[in-house]
């Protein structure tokens, strides 16, 4: 017998798996989710850092954190599944004037769209919190109480068992190796598995969506960026709960991960490509910034053998593209999150249900992130970018 689906959903990482739910919840429930892994969660999913916040430069960002955030706090109770979410905060510092008016000016917009929490904070506010900080050059800062980190794999095994309890369906350790197109519209996909024939297709393909787009003709903007990550061992020098913190003078971050400390921080230096290797030299750059701030951490113990590397799928204006695509009638992109995949996971996956089944989203303004903008000009630039 012929496999059929009223929508197929290629990638079943933390966004696939939330548009596969969304659906579901809305009634959608003949939905097949394709993933070409044994297990879901290998991707980007799997290797992110887990952070979700607000503090965002543009309207939509925020909208779609503060939904998110919001979803978050009440996921355990809606999907029946724990999402972990823990709200120790995120703490932006700035060394500058040009930095503490930027944070000031971000603040205004994000309390006129109703995220009234973001506090200005001092020096001293901000020794509070982390005492081990060298904030000698710190002129201050912004907080964000609710802001803080989520399990990423739990959040999208949560998404799709409950999806599944529901009725969606989903194949793992199968490849798409096609999609079919007629008359500029989708009429099936092509898999390891087999042929299914849908009129819909969601591109949920993270890294790879590019390559995906284009099997059906399509053009997405989006490449992979390797981000590395470097845990600690354990380490009580710092608190045992203190926020995510940014130094705005470098781009270092670092927040508590079980009883060490979770080093990020993006080289400037790194070039897009598909690249998952974790690279040694990398474990020098970060420490030499973790000890500059923060002089306790030259204490401690690093193996390289625990830090990894992911994939940031970037967009030229680091803002995801969600929606139809122009030229093929059934594909709908849900991609290029540049670094916010897991923390605005519930959104992009409520926007693109909405849109797969009314063409339209009362969450956000969504043809903002029409991949058409790339060519109207119409760019979205978020600059507060980790």
């Amino acid at each position: 017998m012929a496999e059929t689906a009223d929508v197929v959903i290629i990638g079943s990482g933390i966004v696939g798996s939330s548009v596969a739910y969304n659906l579901a919840q809305q009634g959608c429930t003949n939905v097949l989710v394709i993933e070409r892994e044994a297990h879901q969660g290998k991707g980007s999913t799997g290797k992110s850092m887990g952070g979700v916040r607000a503090q965002f430069t543009t309207t939509v960002n925020i909208q779609m954190s503060i939904y998110s955030i919001n979803f978050f706090a009440t996921f355990d109770e809606v999907v029946g599944h724990p999402a972990d979410y823990r709200a120790h905060g995120y703490l932006f510092c700035a060394t500058t004037e040009r930095h503490l008016d930027y944070l000031k000016t971000n603040r205004t917009l994000q309390q006129s769209l109703g995220l009234k929490n973001v506090e200005l904070v001092s020096r001293e506010d901000i020794l509070g919190m982390v005492p081990q900080l060298k904030a000698d050059d710190i002129i201050g800062g912004t907080y964000c109480n609710t802001d803080g980190f989520v399990d990423p794999h739990s959040v999208m095994m949560g998404f799709m068992l409950n999806a599944r309890e529901r009725g969606v369906r989903l194949w793992l350790d199968t490849e798409v190796t096609g999609i079919d197109v007629d008359n500029g519209r989708i009429t099936g996909v092509q898999t390891s598995r087999g042929h299914v024939s849908t009129p819909v297709v969601v591109n949920a393909a993270g890294a790879w969506a590019a390559g995906v787009a284009k099997m059906a003709g399509a053009e997405l903007p989006v490449e992979p960026l390797r981000r590395q990550l470097v845990p600690t061992e354990p380490f009580d020098g710092l608190p045992k709960r203190f926020p995510m913190v940014i130094d705005m003078s470098t781009g270092f971050h670092f927040r508590r991960e079980g009883k060490g400390i979770l080093l990020a921080w993006n080289d400037p230096e790194e070039t897009p490509g598909f690249k998952t290797d974790f690279d040694n030299t990398f474990v020098e750059k970060i420490l030499t910034r973790a000890a500059a701030r923060v002089p306790c951490l030259a204490d401690a113990a690093v193996n390289p053998r625990r830090a990894w590397a992911g994939l940031y799928e970037m967009t030229p204006d680091h803002h995801s593209i969600i929606g139809p695509a122009p030229n093929v009638k059934g594909l709908f992109f849900v991609n290029g999150f540049s670094g916010h995949g897991v923390m605005h996971s519930p959104a992009s996956g409520r926007i693109t249900a909405d849109l797969v089944l009314s063409n339209h989203s009362d969450l956000v303004d969504a043809m903002q992130l029409s991949v058409e903008r790339f060519k109207t000009g119409k760019l979205l630039h978020e600059t507060a970018v980790l």
